[in-house]
């Protein structure tokens, strides 16, 4: 599952408040986007689906910008990735927050599916992940990764996938 750039800058964009939120500071926009890369047109509109979620709240004037709402300890990573992104379910018919009854599924109609239950152990593992931690553990935590750990992953999980096997 990949979460979308929205989400990504979103994150990015809540780590930086994060950073301000004990000096009682705003952000501005601007400042915000140049420090982050992201498009400003794409933040502001990144930061008023935050806004309408209770998440940050906004100042305007010289002096304005945008800031945390809710201490980084309350705001949950879950939270946000659903206010940008949607259900954190793969499909419909295992959301909790969103769920959709599949309409051209065979097994709507039966008792079981085969694939339901697959899908509903990946949004729990998902949702145990990013409804655990908070902006403040994302931020402040010692699990600092470098990008060649992230690497060796990649290359552990490619070397411990089965091999398929074709036929001549």
């Amino acid at each position: 599952m990949r979460f979308s750039r929205k989400s990504e800058y979103g994150l990015r964009a809540m780590i930086e408040l994060t950073h301000s939120f004990g000096r009682k500071e705003v952000v501005q926009r601007r400042f915000l986007s140049e420090k982050q890369g992201i498009p400003l047109g794409f933040l502001e509109m990144i930061l008023l689906q935050l806004k309408s979620a209770g998440l940050v709240g906004s100042r305007r004037g010289a002096h304005g910008g945008v800031f945390l709402l809710k201490s980084p300890r309350e705001v949950k990573l879950g939270t946000i990735i659903r206010t940008l992104d949607g259900p954190l379910a793969p499909i419909g018919c295992v959301s909790q927050t969103a769920y959709r009854k599949c309409e051209d599924c065979p097994y709507a109609e039966t008792a079981t599916c085969p694939i339901q239950g697959v899908m509903l152990d990946v949004r729990n593992a998902i949702v145990s992940v990013l409804d655990h931690y908070s902006l403040e553990d994302f931020v402040y935590s010692g699990k600092k990764i470098s990008v060649e750990t992230v690497r060796k992953s990649k290359r552990l999980v490619k070397s411990s996938l089965p091999m398929t096997q074709t036929k001549n």
